[in-house]
C-alpha cells in the first residue's frame, strides 16, 4: 500500500511539473514580468558568452534549440546586448537567429542597437555585415541607425570615413540622403574637432544640398571648438558675402572662443575682446540669448571674477533674458569656490523659485559638497547635505565615502562613524575603510625631554647668578658678632 501511494504521489508531481513546463513554454517574452525578462537576457547572455570551440553544437543551432519559445522584444535584445560586452562576433550570429525567428522583425531601433554594440568594439566590419544583411528584408533603416553608425565612426577618429559612408549609405545600405542627415553628419563632425572635414563635405555637397543657415552655424562653431578663432571668421566672412546671416549660436561659440584664448594668453584683454564681438553682434543684429550670458558668465567665474559674474546675472533682464538652470549651478559653484557659502544658499533658493528645483539633483549637490570639503568648510557641507535629503535626493556611495573621509581627516571620527550607520540603514553599500587623518588636526603629545647637557645662559639669570655673587662677597668683609664665633680653643 505505501507503495502504490508513493507512486500515485510521484504520478501527481509529474503531471503538474509536465503542466507547469508546459505552461512555460507557452508564454511569451512580453507578457512576462521583469524578473523574467532580467532572467531571460541572462541565458541569452550566457549562451553568447560561451566559448565557441568547446561547444559542438554552432550558437545559431543552440539559440534556435534552446529559446525557440520566446517571443524576443528590443528591450530583451538590448538588455542581452549589454550583458555581453565580450562575446564579440558571437552577437552576430544572435542578430541572424533574429532574423529568421518569425515572432520578431527588426525596426531601425534593435538595428542601431547592434551598430552601437559593434562600434564599441570598434569592428566595422562586423557593422557593415549588420547593415547588408537587411537589405534583403525590407527593412527601412532611418535616423536611429544613421546617428549610430556616424556617431561610433566620428568617436573612433575615422573622419574621413564618416564622409564616405555618407557618400555610399544610400546605394550600399538603402539609407536615405537628404539634408536632415547631411546636418547630423555635419553636427557630429563639428562637436569632435573635425572643422576641415566638415567644411570640405559641405562644399563639395553644395550642388546636391545647398546648405542652410544651422550648417553655417555649425561650421563655424567647429572652428572655434578646435579653438582657430580666425578660421571661424574667415568663414563668417564668407558666409555674409554669400547672403548668409550668421545666427546667435554661431557668435556665442565665437565668443566662447575668445574667452577660452584671453583667459590662456592674457587675461587683462578679455574685457576688450569681448566688447569687440557683442558690438558686432549689435552691428549685424543678432539678439543675445541666455546662452550668450551663460558663456560670459561661465568663463568669468573661471578666472575668479566672482564679482562681475555676479554684476551680470543681475543685467540680464535688460537684455530681456532670464537664467536657466545652467547659470544658477555656474554661479552656485563659483559662490562656494569664493567662500560666500551664504550667497551660494541663497542662489540654490533663487533657483528654486524660479522653477529650476527639478535639476538639483544628486550630481549637481554631489559637485556643492566636493567644492565645500575642497575649501574645509565641512560643517556647511553637512548642512548642505541635509538639504539634499530633504529635497528628495538619495545620496550614494560616492556622497557618502567624500564625507566620511572629509570628517576623518578633521579627526571627527565619531560623526563619520554616525554617517556610515546613516548609509547602512538607507540601503548604500559603504564598506569601512582606513582614513588617514590630517596632519594639522592630530593631537599632539607634549614630551619633555630631559637634557644632560648644561643649558646656555639668558641675560636675566646671567644678572641674577651675578647679583647673588657680589652679594656674597660683600657680605664676606662685614664683621660677624662674637656669640656667633667659636673659639678657637
Amino acid at each position: 500500500m505505501a507503495l502504490s501511494s508513493r507512486l500515485r504521489c510521484f504520478s501527481k508531481w509529474k503531471s503538474t511539473f509536465l503542466s507547469s513546463q508546459s505552461h512555460f513554454h507557452s508564454r511569451t517574452f512580453s507578457s512576462s514580468s521583469d524578473s523574467d525578462s532580467d532572467s531571460i537576457s541572462i541565458s541569452f547572455s550566457n549562451e553568447l558568452l560561451k566559448n565557441p570551440s568547446s561547444e559542438q553544437v554552432p550558437i545559431s543551432d543552440r539559440l534556435h534549440l534552446n529559446f525557440s519559445h520566446i517571443n524576443p522584444t528590443p528591450s530583451l535584445v538590448l538588455s542581452t546586448l549589454n550583458l555581453s560586452p565580450e562575446a564579440g562576433r558571437t552577437v552576430l550570429a544572435f542578430h541572424i537567429w533574429l532574423q529568421s525567428n518569425p515572432n520578431f522583425t527588426h525596426s531601425d531601433e534593435t538595428v542601431s542597437f547592434f551598430v552601437d554594440y559593434f562600434g564599441r568594439r570598434k569592428d566595422f566590419k562586423a557593422i557593415h555585415e549588420v547593415l547588408s544583411s537587411t537589405l534583403n528584408l525590407s527593412i527601412i533603416l532611418g535616423p536611429k541607425t544613421l546617428s549610430s553608425t556616424i556617431d561610433r565612426y566620428v568617436r573612433a577618429g575615422r573622419p574621413s570615413d564618416t564622409v564616405s559612408f555618407f557618400d555610399r549609405m544610400e546605394r550600399d545600405y538603402g539609407i536615405k540622403r537628404d539634408k536632415s542627415s547631411l546636418a547630423l553628419v555635419v553636427e557630429k563632425l563639428c562637436e569632435n574637432g573635425y572643422a576641415s572635414h566638415a567644411e570640405r563635405m559641405v562644399k563639395s555637397l553644395a550642388n546636391e544640398f545647398f546648405p542652410d543657415e544651422k550648417i553655417c552655424d555649425l561650421l563655424v562653431k567647429a572652428w572655434c571648438v578646435d579653438g582657430k578663432l580666425d578660421e571661424a571668421k574667415r568663414l563668417a566672412e564668407e558666409m555674409y558675402r554669400g547672403g548668409f546671416q550668421i545666427g546667435t549660436t554661431a557668435y556665442n561659440a565665437i565668443l566662447d572662443c575668445v574667452c577660452k584664448l584671453c583667459r590662456d594668453k592674457d587675461p587683462f584683454r578679455l574685457d576688450s575682446e569681448v566688447e569687440k564681438v557683442l558690438v558686432e553682434m549689435d552691428i549685424h543684429g543678432v539678439p543675445r540669448n541666455v546662452e550668450t550670458f551663460n558663456v560670459l558668465i561661465g568663463n568669468l567665474c573661471k578666472i575668479r571674477r566672482t564679482e562681475e559674474a555676479m554684476r551680470l546675472f543681475d543685467r540680464m533682464g535688460e537684455w530681456g533674458c532670464y537664467p536657466d538652470d545652467t547659470t544658477f549651478l555656474v554661479l552656485i559653484r563659483s559662490l562656494y569656490q569664493a567662500a560666500r557659502v551664504g550667497e551660494g544658499d541663497d542662489m540654490i533658493d533663487g533657483m528654486r523659485s524660479a522653477g529650476y528645483g527639478s535639476k538639483l539633483d544628486k550630481k549637481a549637490y554631489y559637485g556643492f559638497l566636493k567644492i565645500l570639503c575642497g575649501i574645509e568648510r565641512i560643517d556647511h557641507a553637512l548642512s548642505v547635505f541635509k538639504k539634499m535629503k530633504e529635497d528628495g535626493c538619495e545620496p550614494g556611495i560616492k556622497t557618502y565615502d567624500l564625507l566620511m573621509g572629509k570628517l576623518c581627516a578633521h579627526n571627527r571620527v565619531d560623526r563619520a562613524n554616525a554617517l556610515f550607520n546613516e548609509a547602512k540603514k538607507r540601503g548604500v553599500p559603504v564598506e569601512p575603510k582606513a582614513y588617514e587623518v590630517d596632519p594639522r588636526y592630530k593631537k599632539k603629545k607634549v614630551k619633555v625631554v630631559k637634557s644632560s647637557e648644561k643649558k646656555r645662559e639668558t641675560l636675566p639669570e646671567k644678572m641674577a647668578r651675578k647679583r647673588s655673587r657680589l652679594k656674597k662677597i660683600r657680605l664676606s668683609f662685614v664683621k660677624k658678632p662674637k656669640r656667633m664665633m667659636r673659639r678657637a680653643y
